[in-house]
């Protein structure tokens, strides 16, 4: 769908919009220790447990988005593994020397952006509240500033790009708890941050995936899911700027976009009717006593759980609360997103049915006299135990509050299943920035002329890449896929067809993808051997999609598969023999009965060559 056909007027609007692409480094090595720099698939070697408090930055403030993080009180659970995680992850020890081939790669892609490098570059620390980080805190240095993109002749602006540490992969969590693996942690990440200047949604779009191609031609971008996402600022005029965390698939970006500008707009619309009445949020009222006997189940199983319900008077908010801001979402949404961060499951409000929930007139007019409810009021329950339930209204109340004041700054999380944003934390700000006292600051003139040599273009990158593979739409998809990476490694370590090469990661990788084989499993290093096999007359082409269905892992277990499947290719004088044991003069059936018998032992065109 495309977004920009819909409602909206952007540049009315006053619509603003950037990105920050975060792409992980196709490095050996972590950022700051000498652990690999891929995930394991090993078994847990240790696990420890931590909780984070927010700390002031180098500005003598708390930040606002690492405060409300330390309001949640959780505990955080970090896995260790042999190969991809040690003392210096977990933050035991102190940080080794900065990776020279991540700097070196980020120095290379910051040239290709039309960037400049700073002649000395300085480590700082990001005060992280969240688990994702074990030390509280994530490593990051600027490579370049004041750079830029083209796109449809247009200069798109590249402020900064920075080199930092990959935060650790969620294992699983809950209200009280987050699991974490290191084995991503520190892995060298690039984020390349633009100015706000994108038009629309599917400018926003284009964007990405320029940007997204030249990390990728660099050849020193990670491939596989995850390995890179996006995030998007977005606000318009009478909004406020929202980060939405989290893009990994832009076919979906522009959607997305155009359903925050709606929340947005129609958040102003609701502050305007709010205002109207003069709109306020009440405190938080105890009224277990009025639900002693009720049949509501969703109160009742919390009192026989030792829980108590709370009850908040929204003066003005009837019918706002549940006016749909969204696709799928309404502001009692919203104030339930809020609460949720207490560790509640949700919350009821007025303007949701009661009888769905099984609460009785008679209750509600008991509530309504005990929260001194007006025509214009609305209200919402809060059910838990008392310590969680507290927390939880007042979270309600800071953003009931909010909805007077219209649009607030948040960080927010992408809804795939509904298309939209869902809240995560406010939007930070620079007072978690301190100076990282463990890591020499580095001089980085001398590598910065042997990145000028490395540079990307990415018009002369897509020339050679159609008079490569000799097939246009088959290079312009190349071009465009995250198997490019794979593509050139292919190319440059075996002496595989090109056209052949682009085929069986394009076509035949989506042919298995759908056919339920883990393509992404199958290690790089192992996807070559065979394309090297196939160049040396091993195996046939169709041989090579049969070797991937089964995902091996190494070139031992390669071998393996072509002696049990029998897939050795025939050729040469065999061929001819093979040809001369068939009682046939018929070409054409020849042809077909061969390719019957022995479709991944031979190739056609050699089969018809001899024939003839």
């Amino acid at each position: 769908m495309n977004s920009d056909k819909m409602a909206h007027d952007y540049k009315k609007l006053g619509f603003m919009c950037g990105l920050e692409i975060h792409q992980r480094l196709a490095t050996k090595e972590k950022l700051f220790c000498s652990c690999s720099a891929s995930l394991s698939e090993d078994r847990k070697t240790l696990s420890i447990m931590r909780r984070q408090r927010a700390v002031a930055g180098e500005l003598g403030q708390i930040d606002r988005s690492t405060a409300f993080e330390s309001r949640k009180g959780r505990h955080f659970t970090y896995n260790l593994f042999k190969s991809s995680s040690c003392l210096v992850d977990s933050d035991e020890e102190p940080p080794h020397a900065l990776n020279q081939e991540a700097l070196e790669a980020a120095i290379i892609i910051s040239e290709s952006l039309n960037a400049r490098i700073p002649d000395e570059i300085e480590v700082m620390r990001k005060g992280v509240v969240d688990g994702s980080d074990p030390g509280a805190f994530q490593r990051t240095m600027l490579i370049g500033f004041n750079g830029y993109i083209e796109l449809s002749g247009k200069k798109v602006p590249v402020p900064s790009i920075f080199l930092e540490e990959e935060s650790s992969g969620i294992v699983s969590s809950n209200p009280d708890s987050v699991e974490y693996n290191l084995d991503r942690f520190a892995i060298p990440l690039i984020e390349i941050d633009t100015d706000p200047v994108i038009e629309s949604p599917s400018h926003a779009k284009e964007v990405a995936m320029r940007i997204g191609l030249l990390l990728r031609l660099t050849g020193m971008a990670q491939r596989g899911i995850g390995s890179i996402r996006q995030d998007v600022n977005v606000s318009i005029k009478s909004g406020a700027r929202v980060e939405i965390k989290g893009f990994q698939d832009l076919d979906i970006m522009d959607t997305i976009i155009e359903n925050e500008v709606t929340r947005q707009v129609s958040l102003v619309k609701a502050r305007d009717t709010l205002r109207s009445r003069g709109a306020k949020a009440g405190k938080a009222t105890d009224v277990t006593h009025l639900f002693k006997s009720t049949t509501a189940k969703i109160l009742s199983a919390q009192l026989a759980d030792g829980g108590v319900v709370i009850g908040i008077r929204l003066h003005g908010f009837k019918g706002v609360v549940g006016m749909e801001i969204a696709p799928g979402m309404r502001l009692g949404t919203e104030i339930s997103d809020y609460a949720k961060m207490a560790g509640v499951r949700g919350i009821i409000h007025s303007d949701e049915d009661m009888n769905t929930y099984g609460i009785t007139e008679k209750e509600l007019l008991q509530l309504s006299k005990a929260l001194e409810l007006g025509d214009e009021d609305a209200f919402v329950l809060v059910a838990e135990k008392s310590d969680k339930a507290e927390r939880a209204a007042q979270l309600a109340i800071e953003r009931a509050d909010k909805a007077v004041e219209g649009v607030p700054s948040e960080t927010r999380a992408v809804d795939q299943k509904r298309l939209c944003t869902r809240f995560m934390r406010p939007v930070p700000g620079g007072s978690r920035m301190y100076p990282e006292t463990d890591v020499l600051p580095v001089l980085a003139g001398h590598l910065v002329k042997k990145a000028q040599s490395k540079k990307v273009d990415i018009d002369a990158a897509r020339k050679a890449l159609h008079e490569q593979i000799g097939n246009t739409q088959l290079a312009e998809q190349m071009l465009w896929s995250r198997e490019l990476p794979l593509y050139r490694a292919v190319i440059s370590e075996t002496k595989a067809s090109p056209a052949v090469a682009a085929s069986v990661l394009l076509e035949k990788f989506r042919e298995l993808s759908r056919a339920g084989v883990r393509i992404e499993r199958i290690p790089p290093d192992t996807i070559i051997e065979i394309f090297s096999l196939y160049s040396k007359g091993r195996i046939t082409k169709a041989g090579i999609g049969e070797i991937l269905s089964e995902e091996p892992k190494d070139g031992a277990a390669v071998e393996i598969i072509i002696e049990e499947k029998k897939l050795q290719r025939i050729s040469g004088k065999k061929l001819q023999e093979l040809i001369s044991s068939f009682d046939k003069t018929d070409k054409p059936s020849l042809m077909r009965e061969i390719m019957l018998k022995h479709k991944y032992n031979v190739e056609g065109d050699e089969l018809s060559r001899l024939i003839k």
